[in-house]
Parts: C-alpha cells; structure tokens; sequence
C-alpha cells in the first residue's frame, strides 16, 4: 500500500496561523473566577510542556522519515506544536498566571521527559515515535482540550483551541495514516524492528520516563473535575482509530500501547499502584542532577509574534 501526503502537505500550508491573528486584549480575560485561577494555571503548565514535548518528538520523526514529503509534513508539525505551547502561554499572560511573565516551571516527571528526549529521541525509530505520539495526542485533543473548553468562558480561549484543534486533527490523521504504513512493510521487518525497539534500553528508559508523567497529567486534570468516563473515551479512540487499519494491528508496540490506553483512565486498575509509586519516586529526584534545560525549550514565548 502506498502513502503520499501531499495533498495533506498543501492543506497544512494553507492553514498556518499565527498568534499575531488574535486579538489577546479582547473582552472576557475577567471571566477566569478566583476559584478556577490555581487549577487552571496548574493545568494550563502541564499543557504547555506536553506540546513542547510533542514538538521534540515530530522533530525526531522529521529525520527518521525516508519520504521527503513527510518529511516536510513533520517538520511543520513541529512548529505547530511549539505554536500551541506560546499560544498556550500568552493564554496564561491573558490571565495573569505568569509570575513577572516568566515561562512557568515544569514538573519532575516533565522534567525527566525532557531529558531523555534531548537525550535519546535522534536515536529511536520511527516505529517508537509515531506509535506513542498519536496516544498523547488523543488524550490532549478528546480529554484535556475539551475539557478546558467546558470549564472556561473566556471567547478568546476558544477561539486559541478552535485554530489548535483544527491542527491536532491533522497531526491525528497523519499519525494513524504513518502507523498504517509502517503495519504494512514486510513482516520480518515489522517485527525485528519492533523487537529491537522493545528491548531497546533507551526505550525501556522511556517506559520508566512515560509512566509517572502520564500518571500524573491524568491525576491532576481527573482533580479538576474531568469525569474518569471521558477520559476513557477519549483513550479509546487511540484503539478505535488504530484498529480500524489491519497494518496498524500488525504492529507490536502498537497492541502495547493500545493496552496501555485502556488502563490509565480506570484508577481502579492494578496497574496505578505501580505508576503511583513511579510518582512518588520520581518526586524525590533533586532537579538539580539534572542539569539546566536543553536550548530547545527556551523557545518558549508568550509573545505574539507573526510566525
């Protein structure tokens, strides 16, 4: 089966954006109440960094993909997720959250997933990649997203995630369309690939890295009011959509990622007592062994500039 994206590639360029196209001054920044203001800044950080994590990943994906189209298609991905993460934050400067308009600090568990992406992510496959992305993808586009919108009023706000979600929408299709794609290469080397994948040190290191992260975005906006029932079902697209293509169903770490989905929203499930005590640990982690940030996400601004 062949792929071409470029018809996706034309629509992408026709439907750039830039935060300069908002008008961040106007009426309803006032409708943020005091009882929403801590939550929300709590949540609004978590979602400016998972963007600019996902932008890292789409710019590994950009030098794994042997179609120069594709290519292409990731490298403006990455610019749209660092896109998101700035308009993300002029949103919290709209709401005064940032203490003397400085870029919120992430958290432990961001902070470890920062590293080892700076560390590792050239490295890994682009098996490894586009099968982990989409999921993120979907929970931020069906659970987190929505969310928000159901819970702030300000008009601004939607209309920053309407131009978001238009994106994430096309992220999504290019996902499922890349994991349908590398279902259908020859089956020995699905699953060498996969196997050398999930024996991978860097990607078990990764795992290590995942859990406690996803454990405690999914606590912290399940704390705010999300219902664990839409979280769900937002994880269940990632299988919807996934089982759909019979390449996808091919792939190895695909069924483990599937697996993984259906677990996070149920706190019920055994597997939280594992991620919790992920998060404990990892909370008795010194920032300081980690070092300073990598140079790529300083190119985190609030400003709107018109790129």
């Amino acid at each position: 089966m062949t792929h071409d994206f470029t018809a996706m590639l034309t629509k992408i360029k026709e439907r750039q954006w830039a935060l300069a196209d908002i008008d961040w001054d106007a009426p309803g920044a006032d409708t943020i109440t005091e009882g929403q203001r801590d939550q929300l800044k709590a949540f609004m950080t978590d979602l400016v960094w998972v963007e600019n994590i996902g932008a890292r990943g789409f710019a590994a994906m950009a030098t794994k993909a042997e179609d120069p189209t594709l290519k292409e298609v990731y490298r403006y991905f990455h610019a749209e997720e660092q896109r998101h993460a700035n308009a993300e934050l002029a949103l919290m400067r709209r709401w005064d959250m940032l203490d003397d308009g400085k870029v919120p600090e992430p958290n432990i568990n961001v902070r470890l997933a920062i590293e080892w992406l700076d560390r590792y992510s050239d490295d890994l496959s682009l098996s490894v990649l586009g099968t982990i992305i989409p999921m993120l993808e979907v929970a931020l586009d069906g659970a987190l997203v929505k969310f928000l919108l159901d819970e702030v009023a300000d008009p601004v706000c939607h209309q920053v995630f309407a131009k978001i979600n238009a994106d994430e929408s096309r992220h999504l299709a290019v996902d499922f369309q890349v994991l349908d794609m590398l279902g259908n290469a020859p089956l020995r080397r699905v699953v060498i690939n996969s196997a050398g994948s999930m024996l991978s040190p860097k990607v078990l290191l990764g795992v290590l890295m995942y859990i406690p992260l996803l454990n405690r975005v999914r606590d912290n906006i399940v704390g705010m009011g999300l219902p664990e029932k839409n979280l769900y079902r937002a994880m269940q697209r990632y299988a919807s959509n996934g089982d759909r293509s019979a390449g996808t169903r091919r792939l190895p770490l695909y069924q483990v990622f599937k697996r993984h989905a259906a677990v996070v929203p149920d706190r019920s499930h055994p597997y939280h007592h594992v991620a919790d005590l992920m998060v404990r640990a990892s909370d008795r982690i010194p920032t300081r062994l980690l070092g300073r940030t990598p140079t790529w996400t300083k190119e985190l601004t609030h400003e709107p500039v018109s790129r």
